[in-house]
């Protein structure tokens, strides 16, 4: 019997998903004599500190204890810092993000808007008396200096606190240096904009005009008093912040970097080693051109080193571009089919692997994460696994099903993995591929097994993951539950036990709770991921496919379908239940898409193309129009709507338009407003109670008992 105190959904909220106390961000020193890691003390508490570990015995010490910095006053967050965390989807406290040297000896990092270094030989930890607030402090190779920005100035500081200097001051307002963009942020994956140079005398900095992109006014219903909140956010369609980027001398001397901004407007990627010239990823905007240049340093000038070019999109992978320690380069293309890693002009892979990041590169091997390609052997459903790589061929590092990932340097590697028979992940030490320690976690046991089979679906072979009612016993047919993402960038069938503990749940409420990732996924191959291209609703079609599939050999009860969702997936639960009422009969959208012209540019023109040309593609694909609902159906199903009024990313005003034009339509619906939430739901209260609305809506829309047909908390928790 659980008491409400020790509910799931409040031990769901409380831990941040049953994330916080695992270790994370892990660097590894070049000599292997360190291993660096985020970790904060218990399942419960938020914030992270930084840990090294020795891997010559295993024992673990504090290097920088939050608390102890900040003499236990509570943090003071800028607004450029929440943006930052919110871009990044950070929910934790304390030190969230560090960043060292070449040689791993010193770290530095923010704590409320103050810049602190540790020495990782030592475990102190030191503050540097400088302007605030800062956001984002890297030292230099050499150790000697530290780089960060405040006020939207570039500035550097020797790492003993002297001689703090601005190196890039902004001219006017909105203009910035040394910050990544709203979209480099939140859609390119790249989250900084400085890069010292490996010698540590200059730095490749990012100027940010943010002038030409539209002004949005995000307000907070709840606190009339206070005054609406200015935002610069780049519509599909509209003007994105114009990006230049320079190289500074530590003198402020600067030289512009040239190439051909006004065709590849985009700087996705900027790669500095001391294996070359700095290595830089332009995209076209429409991004199915893009080019790999390098940078004189001393003129400015840039040289093509590849182009790549695409007739549907060009995808962005982590870890590339980079150089090999032998001067060539290292990427990931989509080539026959297939995502392959080429290093030079040789692909180095074929269509048994579908490469999805590079870890790290050496002179004998690249390392990279991967998934089962179509040409593999067997289908690995949900799995992602770690190879070295090299011209003579390809070997898997990690072994037992799940999803796995790796920081490498040296001879030492940090394997993490996660499962589908335990809880959690693991991080195990590796010196030469064996074994030496294990980083220990502090992370909360969720007290709940997901009951889940990873199978695929329908004659696409979609992957799904299939959970039923912890106590089912029987083929007595359940009411059923989709709970997709089910669009780009979104992998949610995995092999890994905490990614379905909320779908277990769910399933512990009387459902059968169906996950299936349909074309768009990432993770199978780029046919696949591209099939959506100017039309998203193809991905509802393949919910329906792996349903109807699925239904022939498990119990699920068709004439009860509900499906929930998120962000992507709460727009395709709005679109279940408005395009297909014959299929779906209850919906709940959260933070929904309704109208693809209100989200960003460099996410929905790779998809759907820039509005002014493909107007079609976007009204196919919107809940919304400027004449109301796109394609009504009858008949008509209950909808939840759940929006945080404070959302930066899909603004509020999609629920309420999409709510306007249900209203118009005479269709009955609910909307529940989540005052001062933003994209991400990390308020306990706030997180543990639209769990417990969520099954209240499922009950009441599909008709069922809440004390027979749906137990509420059959499973023991704890």
């Amino acid at each position: 019997m659980t008491t409400e105190s020790d509910s799931f959904p409040r031990r769901h909220a409380r831990t941040q998903r049953f994330t916080l106390g695992a270790p994370r961000s892990f660097t590894v020193a070049p000599d292997g004599s360190r291993v660096v890691f985020l970790r904060s003390g218990s399942g419960t508490d938020r914030a992270g500190a930084l840990w090294v570990l020795d891997p010559a015995d295993g024992t673990e010490r504090l290097a920088a204890d939050p608390r102890a910095l900040l003499g236990g006053a509570s943090e003071d967050l800028s607004t450029e810092e929440r943006a930052r965390r919110e871009r990044s989807r950070e929910a934790g406290a304390g030190i969230v993000g560090y960043a060292t040297d070449a040689g791993v000896e010193l770290a530095s990092f923010a704590l409320s808007g103050r810049l602190f270094t540790a020495e990782l030989r030592a475990g102190t930890a030191t503050e540097l008396p400088v302007a605030g607030p800062v956001i984002d402090p890297r030292p230099s190779p050499d150790g000697r200096l530290v780089a960060y920005v405040a006020g939207g100035a570039l500035r550097v500081v020797g790492a003993e606190g002297g001689d703090d200097r601005a190196v890039a001051e902004p001219e006017s307002d909105p203009v910035s240096y040394g910050l990544a963009e709203f979209i480099a942020a939140e859609e390119m994956d790249r989250s900084r904009g400085f890069w010292w140079a490996p010698e540590s005398d200059r730095l490749l900095v990012a100027r940010v005009d943010d002038t030409p992109v539209e002004q949005w006014w995000i307000s907070d219903p709840a606190q009339p008093k206070r005054d609406p909140r200015h935002v610069r956010y780049p519509a599909a369609g509209t003007p994105n912040a114009d990006v230049r980027l320079f190289v500074f001398g530590l003198d402020g001397v600067r030289t512009e970097v040239v190439w051909d901004r006004a065709r590849y407007p985009y700087l996705a990627r900027v790669h500095w080693s001391g294996a070359g010239a700095p290595l830089l990823l332009v995209q076209a905007r429409d991004q199915r051109s893009q080019l790999f240049l390098a940078v004189d340093t001393d003129s400015g000038a840039t040289r093509m080193v590849h182009a790549d070019e695409d007739r549907i999109w060009l995808e962005l992978f982590p870890g590339v571009p980079c150089w090999s320690p032998s001067g060539q380069l290292v990427r990931i293309a989509d080539e026959g089919g297939a995502r392959v890693l080429t290093v030079g002009e040789r692909p180095l892979t074929g269509d048994h692997l579908q490469v999805r990041a590079v870890l790290d590169v050496t002179s004998d091997d690249v390392l990279v994460a991967a998934s089962a390609g179509a040409g593999a052997a067997a289908p690995e459903v949900g799995e992602v696994h770690v190879y070295r790589v090299n011209e003579l061929g390809v070997e898997r590092c990690s072994q037992e099903p799940g999803v796995h990932g790796a920081v490498r340097a040296g001879n030492v590697t940090v394997l993490t993995s996660a499962v589908l028979d335990r809880p959690g992940t693991v991080a195990r030490v590796l010196r030469d591929g064996k074994p030496v320690a294990s980083v220990g976690s502090c992370a909360a046991d969720p007290g709940l097994t997901p009951r889940v089979k990873l199978v695929e679906g329908g004659a696409r072979h979609i992957p799904c993951a299939v959970l039923l009612p912890s106590n089912h016993r029987g083929d007595a047919p359940l009411p059923v539950l989709m709970d997709p993402y089910g669009g780009p960038h979104g992998q949610r069938v995995v092999a890994a036990h905490n990614a379905h503990l909320t779908s277990q749940w769910f399933a512990d409420q009387g459902f059968a709770v169906i996950v299936a990732d349909g074309r768009g996924t990432p993770g199978r191959s780029p046919g696949w991921e591209k099939a959506i291209h100017h039309d998203f609703t193809v991905a509802l079609d393949d919910q329906i496919e792996a349903l109807e599939d699925l239904a022939k050999n498990h119990p699920l009860d068709l004439s009860r379908v509900a499906i929930r969702g998120w962000s992507f997936g709460g727009w395709l639960a709005a679109l279940a239940v408005l395009r297909r009422p014959d299929v779906f009969h209850a919906g709940i959208a959260g933070a929904p898409v309704t109208d693809w012209r209100l989200y960003d540019t460099h996410y929905t023109e790779r998809y759907l193309g820039d509005p002014a040309t493909s107007p079609a593609a976007y009204a196919k694909s919107s809940l919304v129009t400027d004449g109301g609902l796109a394609e009504p159906a009858e008949p008509h199903r209950p909808l939840m709507i759940v929006h945080g009024l404070a959302d930066d990313n899909v603004v509020v005003a999609h629920a309420l338009r999409l709510s306007s034009a249900l209203l118009a339509a005479g269709r009955p619906h609910e909307v529940l407003p989540l005052s001062g939430v933003t994209h991400m739901t990390p308020q306990e209260q706030v997180a543990e109670n639209l769990l417990l609305l969520q099954v209240d809506f499922l009950r009441r829309a599909l008709g069922l008992s809440s004390d027979s047909d749906t137990p509420q908390d059959s499973a023991p928790i704890g």
